[in-house]
């Protein structure tokens, strides 16, 4: 099956979207008709309505919802399967509840306290319950030092295993090798390291210029030389680092952090994800066509579009046809595209799904 440009560039969206239950008509079950996305993220909490009424009530449930994702994406022949995604780090950030019937969880602070065994068994856990819901990707685990424990989104939420490198590493690595025996996705954030900052990318500018310190290069500088770092990603901040980047970009579009450190210094040729684009260091300061353009000539694979921060949600086509009109006008080169798509099929292969891009022929053994 040989796959349009527009084809391969749906393949490097991730979208959130409302809903419970899946109706024909719904616009992210008509994304996937369309073949306009490669994947979804799920939330809990909806942002817009104040209320936990999003895309997650109990098992039962979430396992009908990832069971209709993918029926529609087979019904759709997509060339390949739909990334299912989540933050499920445990503690303060997860969408998996106990009180919605799934088992407890404890933050990554928590579990640095503990043994390496305990460790482990809690890493076991958090995959079975992502396999036993349809999962294949936990944005997890997060690998930022503890520099700032005022930090307001990682330190106080007891987000970073430590302010230690080494520890970071070693629980990260837990984590890595659990993730690695059973097929799960992961993803190591936020590059080039979130735990110096004062402030919240959701929330709008966050510079670490003067906060940021080389140890939180560490962990991605060890953990991407291991074997099993191949079934991880590398999720983007939206931080500033002008001594990193002298343009003055967030990570998540710095060619600067995204090519020239993470993949030709850290030799990191795996999928790199951006954080959502839709957060307010983005879109305080850059329109939806130059945040896109940047993102993806960054050096980007899968871009992030949770549907939660903004008035009105991402429209697929939208995006999918700014990308390709760059393609046509020289400002996204189709090698980036198709770099973004190699790499995209070799994750999905990874999780037992087989397409043979040489080819362009699939045969599924999931």
């Amino acid at each position: 099956m040989t796959l349009t440009l527009k084809e391969k560039i749906g393949q490097m969206l991730i979208l959130g979207f409302k809903g419970m239950e899946l109706k024909p008509q719904d616009p992210i079950v008509q994304a996937i008709l369309a073949k306009r996305i490669g994947g979804v993220i799920l939330f809990d909490y909806d942002f817009q309505t104040k209320t936990y009424q999003h895309n997650i009530k109990d098992p039962q449930q979430l396992q009908r919802l990832t069971q209709q994702l993918q029926e529609y994406a087979r019904e759709a022949a997509m060339p390949l399967p739909l990334f299912i995604s989540i933050d499920y780090e445990g503690g303060k950030v997860n969408r998996l509840k106990e009180s919605y019937g799934f088992p407890k969880t404890l933050s990554m602070a928590e579990i640095a306290r503990g043994t390496d065994e305990q460790a482990t068994q809690y890493a076991e856990q958090m995959v079975k319950t992502l396999k036993e819901n349809g999962i294949h990707i936990n944005f997890a685990p997060l690998v930022d030092v503890n520099i700032n424990p005022n930090n307001p989104i990682i330190g106080k939420l007891d987000r970073s295993f430590s302010e230690d490198p080494e520890k970071v590493v070693h629980y990260a690595k837990i984590f890595s090798n659990v993730y690695q025996t059973h097929g799960m996705i992961g993803a190591y954030k936020h590059f080039p390291g979130h735990g110096s900052s004062t402030g919240d990318t959701h929330e709008g500018f966050v510079d670490i210029t003067h906060t940021w310190q080389p140890s939180e290069l560490e962990p991605y500088r060890q953990l991407l030389q291991e074997e099993g770092h191949n079934h991880f990603m590398v999720m983007t901040a939206h931080v500033v680092h002008q001594g990193l980047d002298n343009q003055g970009y967030p990570a998540s579009l710095s060619a600067a952090m995204t090519t020239d450190l993470l993949r030709k210094k850290l030799n990191f040729d795996g999928v790199v994800v951006t954080d959502d684009l839709q957060m307010k260091a983005i879109t305080d300061h850059y329109g939806l066509e130059e945040a896109v353009q940047l993102a993806v000539n960054a050096g980007a694979d899968l871009l992030i579009f949770g549907n939660q921060l903004v008035a009105s949600p991402a429209d697929p086509q939208e995006i999918i046809e700014i990308i390709e009109q760059a393609v046509m006008t020289g400002k996204i080169a189709e090698s980036r595209i198709d770099e973004a798509y190699r790499r995209i099929v070799e994750l999905k292969n990874k999780i037992g799904y087989r397409f043979d891009i040489s080819e362009e022929t699939k045969t599924c053994e999931s």
